[in-house]
């Protein structure tokens, strides 16, 4: 769960506000970017499985389309809140312009418990919100993708309800869907797999070699599960991953294989029920492993003021958005721990939902290789500019990503211009 004290938008406008100060940026340009362009609060009526109308409560927030049509993921879960969506659709914004594609942020999300409904509420729930959020989507406009607790089926049912009113198939209103309706091969694996490819930027540039770095991994959705994976198919030594009810550790490295199998046969939520090899232990005991890298997959806010400094891991790759906290980083850059930013670290996702947006607007479809070549070309490319940018200023990697990024869409502002 996040960190109820921490308001992720609070986190959003400190970070943005220091890559300003850094960059020195004009006050009108940094007075656009601290606002989202378009936040919309939709209610979402849906008949349950047992006859009764609950009405649920829906967002989706567009926060900049300076750069190009605006992406981002929804999500299910009963914390979403307005805030915690104007803080991701920022971070897409941020994400976007680091990785060089040409998109704008958005986010949107449901506040609703997935694991309370049955496949027809969650469907109906899902039709009922698409229809709510309507006038924004479109894949010049808008394009959402899967996030916490939806999926490819969850974009399928968007993009069928979106091309119902349309009167024709749209397939590229939204990414991450099934193969079979447009999606792209290689997506589902795409934000884990880009976690691998810059932890191994990082270990180069710090002469280290996979065999000898143990790996915790918190979080083992599908973020979680295919960086721990990926990582493990590297000769990385993943000791440690974990779910919301608790995780699994050998100090040895973890079989990979079984828990993926677990994992897949129980759900999410059940490796505090894991019976094979390991030891048991809790989220909290995870992030405070004596191990080399920590990958943080879960929500935003895990890692902060109260827990930072029980941290151990020497280098941390983002795979969530937003897991540390400002006050975090400051005592872990007193620490010397280097952390991978989310902006970067993640990025994976977006850049194959790209890929597969431009595949669907085209209609003609790359094989996985291709999909997987293209992706590792940007992620070690944009790593690269983020470590020079770091090392040539003397700054953290969070600060060179963030200054990079928010000077690239201050520009396509300043080109633009503000209308009228």
């Amino acid at each position: 769960m996040p960190n109820s004290n921490v308001n992720p938008y609070d986190i959003v406008l400190e970070q943005l506000d220091g890559a300003v100060r850094r960059l020195r940026l004009d006050e009108n340009i940094h007075t656009v970017l601290r606002h989202p362009e378009r936040a919309l609060v939709v209610s979402v009526p849906v008949i349950m499985d047992d006859g009764r109308v609950e009405v649920f409560e829906g967002y989706r927030v567009q926060h900049s389309s300076a750069r190009g049509p605006c992406k981002g993921g929804v999500r299910y879960h009963p914390a979403v809140t307005l805030d915690e969506v104007k803080a991701l659709a920022a971070w897409m914004t941020w994400k976007c312009a680091v990785a060089g594609i040409p998109y704008g942020g958005a986010k949107g999300g449901i506040k609703c418990d997935p694991k309370r409904m049955s496949k027809g509420e969650i469907m109906r729930m899902t039709r009922r919100y698409t229809v709510g959020i309507l006038p924004l989507l479109g894949p010049e406009k808008d394009i959402p993708a899967p996030d916490v607790n939806t999926s490819a089926e969850t974009m399928g049912w968007i993009m069928d309800t979106f091309s119902m009113f349309k009167g024709y198939a749209v397939p590229g209103v939204v990414t991450g869907k099934p193969v079979n309706i447009g999606g792209s091969l290689g997506r589902r694996e795409a934000t884990g797999r880009g976690v691998m490819y810059v932890t191994n930027e990082l270990l180069k540039r710090l002469e280290r070699r996979p065999e000898d770095t143990t790996v915790a991994v918190q979080g083992f959705g599908n973020v979680g599960s295919v960086a721990a994976a990926q990582l493990a198919r590297e000769g990385y030594r993943v000791v440690a991953v974990s779910d919301y009810s608790g995780g699994v550790y050998c100090e040895h490295g973890l079989n990979l294989e079984s828990l993926l199998r677990y994992a897949q046969e129980k759900g999410d939520g059940h490796l505090c029920d894991y019976d094979g090899e390991g030891e048991h232990l809790t989220n909290a005991e995870l992030l405070a492993l004596d191990v080399d890298l920590l990958v943080p997959a879960a929500l935003e806010a895990q890692i902060h003021g109260g827990n930072a400094q029980a941290v151990r891991a020497r280098w941390i790759v983002e795979g969530a958005n937003g897991p540390t906290t400002p006050e975090a980083d400051r005592i872990l850059a007193d620490k010397g721990v280097i952390v991978v930013p989310d902006i970067l670290a993640n990025a994976g996702g977006v850049v194959v939902s790209y890929f597969e947006w431009v595949q669907d607007l085209q209609a003609l479809f790359w094989d996985e290789d291709q999909v997987n070549a293209q992706l590792e070309r940007i992620m070690r490319r944009s790593f690269a500019e983020v470590w020079q940018f770091a090392q040539d200023r003397r700054l953290p990697l969070r600060d060179a990503a963030y200054m990079l990024a928010v000077n690239r869409v201050a520009e396509a502002i300043r080109v633009r211009g503000i209308f009228p």
